[in-house]
């Protein structure tokens, strides 16, 4: 198996193809596929545990990309190793942060690798290793469902397989509708061929999807022929709004939405006593009223801040969606319409607080997630009550989601702190502010820059690769990973108040 790779990478190395055939060469990476996802998954759970074994997949994945990256048929002019290195984290973590012009320095064979790499880890390696291994083998073990159970946050294990299946298809039915819409969406003057236009409606489907923020345009929707493209842009919001809503909230909505469908139908053809109840869950209505209210508060304050600065070019109803537009991507989509350097200083700010929020869990998105951002508000209006517990929607949000959120949130200002510190070490010359905006969006896997990505030197391109695969596994996963988990005792300490103001 090692040679059959090896000799595939020399042969695109030395640039020739000749010696493999088209249909060799895709029975070849099908061999590989059931070799390596056969034996990769039935691993003992003394030797890897669940947050071992992801952390390891991303590392593997982001590895191998740059290596791909950096075959002679994937760039025009070749690429160093630390640049495709970065290249490859920023598409694997779904950032969308680049060193180098994507649609100049690769070639489409290069374009097309970091599609796939953006895919996989949108999506997770493991997801579709695990899919494939079962769906090669005809079932998988015990063991590796209960792993399987716990990256996909499935509430049964029996319902490992179907939960990946239901990823799989929502995920590649999003893309395609997305893609789609904006084939159609497309100015033909632009962009002439027909297959191109196809390829550009791809590669910007699941990036939007999977919250990359890679394009094949230097300047992404900055773009002339595209800034003005409202369509085009309110499209590619939705997107990737939707892959930033989570899988679990997606599938638990669209229950719903036929519970309310069917209760309906169901009661005009007086069949009552057949409906089955569904409701949103807690965490659904949490994370959706919290995704909406970020998503309107941002566009009101974008557009009234702006309307007279970068906003000042659109009129109209381009006015709003340039807003919507610039309100959403910071929520770890990482596409552009302005120049973010631009913006007022205060609006800045607000870019860097709706990164650090992020998308919902269990999403492509990054960020501390929205849920987390949620509790947080909750708890302190709580505490200003006077209740002694977190309260909502006639529930009671359980101690350890507390503990989880808070632990979340200053392990990201810890994680963003220290790189702020690095580079502005290593770069001493860069503004702190330029710093701060690229640390944060790396950490939320966004994407946006104030334009200081390129100019990086080495070591700090270093740092931010960290920190864009601390921001995609999370630092508390790495805990977990890392940190041997101890036996309950059979008793309690006497508890004790601390002063905190």
């Amino acid at each position: 198996m090692i040679f059959i790779l090896f000799c595939i990478y020399k042969q695109f190395a030395d640039g020739g193809t000749d010696f493999i055939t088209h249909w060799l060469r895709w029975a070849v990476i099908l061999k590989i596929v059931r070799g390596v996802t056969g034996p990769g998954l039935n691993y003992k759970r003394s030797f890897l545990n669940p947050a071992q074994l992801f952390i390891v997949s991303f590392l593997g994945l982001i590895l191998i990309g740059a290596l791909l990256l950096m075959l002679p048929k994937a760039t025009n002019h070749g690429i160093s190793f630390i640049n495709a290195l970065f290249t490859s984290t920023s598409a694997v973590c779904v950032t969308g942060l680049i060193v180098v012009d994507t649609s100049s320095y690769f070639t489409q064979f290069g374009q097309t690798l970091i599609m796939l790499l953006i895919q996989a880890g949108g999506l997770g390696i493991l997801t579709f290793a695990s899919y494939f291994s079962y769906f090669f083998k005809g079932g998988s073990t015990y063991e590796n469902q209960i792993a399987l159970s716990d990256m996909t946050n499935s509430e049964k294990i029996g319902e490992v397989f179907t939960t990946v299946k239901r990823i799989l298809m929502i995920t590649f039915l999003v893309e395609f509708t997305g893609a789609l819409l904006i084939f159609i969406n497309l100015d033909t003057s632009l962009i002439p061929e027909f297959s191109d236009r196809v390829y550009f409606s791809v590669f910007h489907a699941i990036s939007a999807f999977c919250n990359a923020g890679f394009s094949t345009l230097p300047n992404g929707m900055m773009e002339g022929g595209y800034v003005f493209n409202y369509p085009l842009q309110f499209t590619i919001v939705l997107i990737f709004v939707f892959g930033g809503l989570g899988f679990p909230i997606v599938i638990n909505s669209v229950r719903y939405v036929k519970h309310i469908l069917t209760h309906y139908v169901l009661r005009f053809l007086e069949r009552e006593n057949k409906r089955k109840p569904w409701i949103l869950t807690l965490s659904n209505k949490i994370n959706l009223i919290t995704s909406v209210l970020l998503i309107l508060v941002g566009t009101v304050v974008i557009y009234f801040k702006e309307f007279n600065n970068v906003l000042s070019g659109h009129s109209g109803i381009g006015k709003i969606v340039t807003a919507l537009f610039t309100a959403t991507t910071p929520r770890t989509a990482g596409f552009n319409s302005i120049d973010f350097s631009e913006l007022h200083f205060s609006s800045i700010i607000i870019i860097i607080f709706l990164m650090w929020v992020g998308a919902s869990p269990a999403s492509t998105g990054g960020g501390i997630k929205t849920s987390t951002f949620a509790i947080a508000t909750l708890n302190y209006l709580s505490l200003a009550k006077g209740k002694n517990k977190i309260e909502v929607f006639r529930r009671e949000i359980a101690d350890i989601s507390i503990r989880r959120a808070f632990a979340v949130m200053s392990l990201s200002l810890i994680v963003i702190g220290a790189g702020v510190f690095l580079i502005s070490h290593y770069d001493n010359h860069i503004p702190l502010l330029d710093i701060a905006f690229e640390c944060f969006s790396a950490y939320s896997t966004v994407g946006l820059s104030l334009g200081i990505t390129a100019d990086l030197s080495s070591t700090s391109k270093v740092v931010l690769i960290g920190i864009m695969f601390i921001g995609r596994v999370t630092m508390l996963t790495i805990l977990i990973a890392f940190f041997k988990k101890v036996k309950h005792g059979n008793y309690t300490y006497p508890s004790d108040e601390i002063l905190i103001n």
